[in-house]
């Protein structure tokens, strides 16, 4: 089987230490991660795992099963970069008197679809999204007219396929209902029920 860059998605309770144990299934395999973006979904309470390596299809299945296992993980996806939609976000600091004197580097940054997030006197960051080649590529663009630094986000990804977690969620609710949760009755006298 070919190595290929793929998507792991992960949907999981924001859990202490899950991030952890996460990364260790990958070091124990001596696998590296590409990026890594974790944030919040589109179900309250849940966060999104996107993690990117370069592996086969049977590792990467494998990985996925592994980090299932997790309790705090409720469902992973994972998927070569054709069958996601991915972005990534990357800023650029270039020295400002550059950017006023050539007329060049200015035209260079508009035709990358950059944009201006501060303007100081001594220097200008800028702002691009794409994939990482479009990234790069405005990354040797600037360098000879003094790129200062550069910074680049990790990728947000959305499955093409996909109707979303939530539909998922909803239909195993709907085939599964879980208990009615029970008030305490003493919560709201815990100050009473526990002095002595």
């Amino acid at each position: 089987m070919e190595r290929q860059e793929y998507n792991i998605t992960a949907y999981t309770e924001n859990q202490v230490g899950l991030l952890n144990r996460i990364a260790i299934i990958f070091s124990r395999r001596k696998i590296n991660i590409e990026s890594l973006n974790v944030s919040p979904s589109e179900i309250e309470g849940i966060h999104r795992f996107n993690i990117v390596i370069v592996e086969t299809e049977e590792v990467v299945e494998k990985l996925a099963k592994q980090i299932e296992k997790q309790v705090e993980v409720l469902k992973v996806y994972f998927n070569p970069n054709a069958d996601v939609i991915w972005q990534e976000m990357a800023l650029y600091k270039v020295p400002t008197d550059v950017i006023a004197e050539k007329v060049l580097v200015e035209r260079l940054l508009r035709e990358n679809g950059a944009r201006a997030v501060v303007i100081r006197k001594d220097y200008t960051v800028f702002e691009t999204t794409g994939h990482r080649e479009e990234t790069d590529n405005l990354i040797k663009a600037l360098q000879p007219y003094g790129l200062i630094e550069f910074v680049r986000s990790a990728r947000i990804a959305i499955i093409k396929a996909s109707d979303g977690f939530h539909h998922k969620l909803k239909e195993f609710e709907r085939r599964e209902p879980g208990e009615d949760v029970a008030e305490n009755e003493f919560l709201n006298d815990r100050e009473q029920v526990f002095t002595m």
